[in-house]
């Protein structure tokens, strides 16, 4: 949970989110007329309970290429790019959503995520000339949509910025922004109508890239070894990982979403579980959710939870269920 409140709090109509994004608005009185508006182009997403850390120092991107999945060996001041930490046998530890401005990497990650990262960070130093320090009191993060402007301060962009940029900004400006402020829930509506999975609530402690569709977006499968590289080739090489991420379109005619861990069944058997769930402006009820990999993809699923209706869904591919060296991953 969030250890900071926003000051965006205080605008009228907001109400504050729970759970992981708790200290940011959820939304400004209309989700759905939020998401219609960043679709458009307009406003922005409060996004200023992510953690914010630096990497600075001579050594820090050869560092970098060393450690994670990304290739950072050259990385132009400017460039974004999204890297992963994985563990010995593969599985995600830790996502890291970056910039570099030619002196300092700059990185969000999830709330309250930092403090781990930055521990094990340092223990790799050894006699690198880096410098690791999280500034989630000095700066923020905020979302907006299109194409970041000449003259933006630092932001960044990729495949899995919605179409839109994140800019880090001092914390202290925050207060003063100008414009619509649309709430997390619409943020989180278009980021799972994209089909771009958040860790910890798309994923579990035995995910791996292949699963989640981080391969090429996270993941780059043309450099040098790293923690983890082992499982993550050997799946890509012979296809088929264990599970997959779907999209699955929810039965609407049940008004409350799944929560994250309810289970996914084909029939009576588990096959899965739901991570995120959210109202799409377009799409109606969705969810992101990790199932086997061998379930049909055209069979219909349950969502079901003690003590809530059951929700019948469909699912719409993410992951193709062979993918490897012959088909290629997509977000």
């Amino acid at each position: 949970m969030s250890r900071k409140r926003s000051p965006l709090l205080d605008r009228p109509g907001a109400v504050e989110a729970d759970g992981l994004d708790a200290g940011v608005a959820a939304h400004y009185g209309s989700d759905l007329r939020e998401q219609r508006a960043l679709v458009a182009g307009q406003g922005f997403v409060d996004l200023s309970h992510r953690d914010v850390v630096t990497i600075s120092g001579p050594d820090r991107l050869t560092w970098l290429h060393a450690l994670t999945t990304q290739y950072f060996e050259g990385l132009k001041p400017g460039t974004s790019t999204t890297a992963l930490l994985l563990s010995p046998t593969g599985h995600i530890e830790h996502v890291m959503y970056g910039v570099d401005d030619g002196e300092t990497f700059w990185l969000h990650t999830e709330p309250g995520a930092a403090a781990a990262l930055v521990e094990w960070l340092q223990k790799m130093v050894f006699m690198s000339r880096v410098e690791i320090a999280e500034v989630s009191d000095e700066y923020a993060i905020i979302w907006r949509p299109g194409t970041a402007p000449e003259g933006q301060p630092l932001t960044r962009s990729g495949d899995d910025s919605l179409g839109g940029y994140e800019v880090f900004l001092p914390r202290a400006e925050l207060a003063g922004l100008e414009g619509p402020a649309a709430g997390v829930w619409a943020y989180e509506a278009l980021r799972i109508g994209a089909g771009a999975p958040r860790l910890g609530l798309d994923t579990d402690e035995r995910a791996i890239p292949n699963e989640v569709g981080w391969l090429g977006v996270g993941v780059h499968l043309n450099k040098g070894c790293y923690r983890g590289q082992e499982t993550v080739a050997r799946v890509h090489n012979l296809g088929r990982p264990p599970r997959r991420l779907v999209r699955l379109h929810l039965d609407g005619s049940v008004d409350h979403l799944p929560a994250h861990g309810y289970a996914v069944q084909a029939g009576e058997k588990q096959v899965g579980f739901v991570g995120s769930a959210a109202r799409h402006h377009e799409l109606g009820p969705i969810a992101l959710a990790l199932v086997k990999r061998n379930v049909d993809p055209a069979v219909e699923l349950q969502v079901v939870a003690e003590e809530q209706p059951t929700v019948m869904a469909t699912q719409e591919l993410l992951v193709d269920p062979e993918v490897g060296l012959h088909v290629r991953s997509r977000l």
